[in-house]
C-alpha cells in the first residue's frame, strides 16, 4: 500500500513534465527556478505512519509484544530560509496511531483479555526541523532532515483515576522526541512535491504507572518510549 501511494502521488506530481522535457530527462526545462530563494513559504502534507514502543524492563523476563498498524498524518508546513542550503521548518500535524500490547502469561490475570491492552493515540505533533539540501540537479533536489519535536497526546487518559485494574491504560499527555530523515524535492511546473521518510524516537518515558507498584501491567517497566516511521508527501 505504501509503495502504491508513493507511485501514484509521484506520477501526479511529474505528469506535466514527464514528456519530451520531463523532470528526469537529460536537459529538463527548469521549473520554479527562483523558488528556493524565497525567505518564507508554506505548504501541507499527507502521509502514513507506523508507531511502536521501545520498552525497557526492571528485571529480565518475557517481553511485551507490540502489534503495530498503519496510521495517517496530516498537517501544515512553514519553511524559513536561513541560508542557501539550510532551512528551518515547522511542521505541526495530526498523527493517528494504534498499538496493541500483548502481555506474557501472568498469574494475576483473571482472563485472556487482561493480557491485552489497546493503545489508541491521537498526537498533535510540533516538530522543529533543520533541512539540509544538496545542490539542485535539474528539477530534483535531495535533502536531509533533523530536529526535535513535542507530542500532545489527546488520547492519553492521563487525568483518569482508573488504571489497568479497570482496563484503563494511561500514558502521559506530553512527550518529547528527536527526528531524523531524508527526502527529495521534485519541482513541477506549478508546485514542489516532496516525499520524505523519517524516524521519530521518544526521549522521555511516557508510561503512567498503576496505583499498585506490583501491577502486572506496569510494575516491571522501567521506561516506555514511542518510536515511529513517518512517511509524508508534502506539497508547496
Amino acid at each position: 500500500m505504501k509503495k502504491i501511494i508513493v507511485i501514484v502521488l509521484l506520477a501526479l506530481a511529474v505528469k506535466g513534465n514527464a514528456q519530451s522535457k520531463g523532470i528526469f530527462s537529460k536537459d529538463p526545462i527548469i521549473n520554479l527556478e527562483n523558488w528556493q530563494k524565497k525567505y518564507v513559504y508554506f505548504g501541507f502534507f499527507l502521509g502514513v505512519n507506523s508507531y511502536d514502543f521501545k520498552i525497557d524492563y526492571k528485571t529480565v523476563g518475557p517481553d511485551i509484544q507490540v502489534d503495530k498498524s498503519v496510521g495517517f498524518n496530516v498537517g501544515l508546513v512553514t519553511n524559513v530560509r536561513l541560508m542557501e542550503y539550510l532551512d528551518l521548518r515547522f511542521e505541526p500535524g495530526l498523527y493517528y496511531a494504534n498499538r496493541i500490547l500483548h502481555y506474557p502469561p501472568n498469574a494475576s490475570f483473571n482472563s485472556s483479555s487482561d493480557a491485552i491492552r489497546e493503545v489508541n493515540s491521537t498526537y498533535i505533533n510540533f516538530p522543529l526541523l533543520l533541512k539540509f539540501s544538496s545542490l539542485r540537479t535539474g528539477n530534483v533536489r535531495p535533502y536531509l532532515l533533523g530536529g526535535v519535536s513535542a507530542n500532545l497526546n489527546l488520547s492519553s487518559n492521563a487525568k483518569s483515576l482508573d488504571d489497568n485494574l479497570e482496563e484503563r491504560f494511561r500514558v502521559k499527555t506530553w512527550t518529547t522526541n528527536y527526528e531524523l530523515g531524508f527526502g527529495i524535492d521534485i519541482f513541477s511546473e506549478y508546485f514542489i512535491f516532496s516525499p520524505s521518510i523519517r524516524g521519530s524516537f521518544g526521549i522521555s518515558d511516557e508510561l503512567i504507572r498503576d496505583k499498585d507498584p506490583n501491577s502486572p501491567w506496569t510494575g516491571n517497566i522501567e521506561s516506555m518510549k514511542s518510536r515511529a516511521v513517518l512517511i509524508n508527501f508534502t506539497f508547496h
